[in-house]
């Protein structure tokens, strides 16, 4: 299995655009396969994927990311990806965090922009709860438990695949959340390989994201079915009035990042580009 695994892996990794590398970044917990792409000297813009999804899975993101951002794309320990867990247990969120301070250190990047999908989001708004003063721009893509928890439907769904996942099983969650909003077919296959191989990713609370006082860019998939999408977005103006919160319809929670590339490429760009309003931080 790991090696059809790593087979769909590699496919994904091939339509990353010319010019890509990769690096491993040692950190106390593990090495960490990070993609980079774009200008050297460009601002640094971090990638934190999806549960399942590897930081390969950002290949339709990077070339316009990559334009004016230097792109690191990392596969987060714990999760499947070319990250291994060789070092320190890696069990709570503040493992978590500390992990991911060495490979901004390792990477030397004393402040990036963080962007995050899904668990991604969490792992991403957790961090710059943890270390504002290293995050510059914080933009979270349907993120999961920052702004509410999932839906009991979701979760009943999801249950049969996560107490005993097949490809079967994954590949019928995957068809029925994202029925209709465009999966890409070399994704779908990494997504339904690598869940046998996952081990149980490291997951915290639901977060109060109310502290953040940088800039914040929140997206939504209108037909995500981990959660309502409107309702919350609601909650996040709320919580974040200063934020920019956006709803992008006909886009479903896993197919967000790839099936709405051009959507997505341009509104964070945009956002990038701004300085924004923001509170004065205080380190924690």
């Amino acid at each position: 299995m790991s090696e059809t695994f790593f087979a769909a892996y590699d496919a994904l990794s091939a339509r990353w655009p010319a010019g890509t590398a990769t690096r491993t970044v040692p950190t106390p917990y593990g090495p960490t396969r990070v993609h980079t792409y774009g200008p050297p000297d460009a601002p640094p813009l971090v990638l934190l994927h999806g549960g399942g999804a590897t930081g390969t899975a950002w290949f339709a993101n990077a070339p316009a990311l990559g334009t004016r951002h230097r792109v690191y794309a990392v596969d987060i320990l714990g999760d499947v990806g070319r990250s291994e867990r060789t070092g320190l247990p890696l069990r709570t969120s503040q493992d978590l965090m500390t992990w991911l301070d060495a490979v901004l250190d390792g990477l030397g990047l004393p402040t990036a922009a963080l962007c995050g999908h899904s668990y991604g989001g969490w792992v991403a708004a957790a961090y710059a709860l943890h270390a504002p003063r290293r995050v510059r721009h914080l933009a979270l893509l349907d993120p999961t438990q920052v702004f509410g928890g999932y839906r009991p439907g979701y979760l009943l769904r999801a249950l049969p695949m996560l107490l005993r996942p097949t490809v079967r099983r994954v590949g019928a969650f995957l068809d029925w959340e994202a029925a209709g909003t465009g999966v890409d077919e070399d994704f779908k296959r990494l997504y339904v390989l690598g869940a046998a191989l996952r081990r149980r990713p490291v997951v915290g609370r639901t977060l109060d994201p109310t502290p953040l006082a940088m800039p914040v860019l929140v997206l939504f998939a209108g037909r995500s079915r981990v959660h309502d999408a409107e309702a919350t977005a609601d909650r996040a103006r709320r919580l974040l009035p200063r934020a920019r919160v956006e709803v992008l319809p006909g886009l479903g929670h896993h197919a967000l990042p790839i099936a709405g590339a051009a959507a997505v490429d341009t509104i964070v760009l945009e956002f990038l580009d701004t300085r924004g309003v923001s509170a004065p931080v205080n380190d924690p």
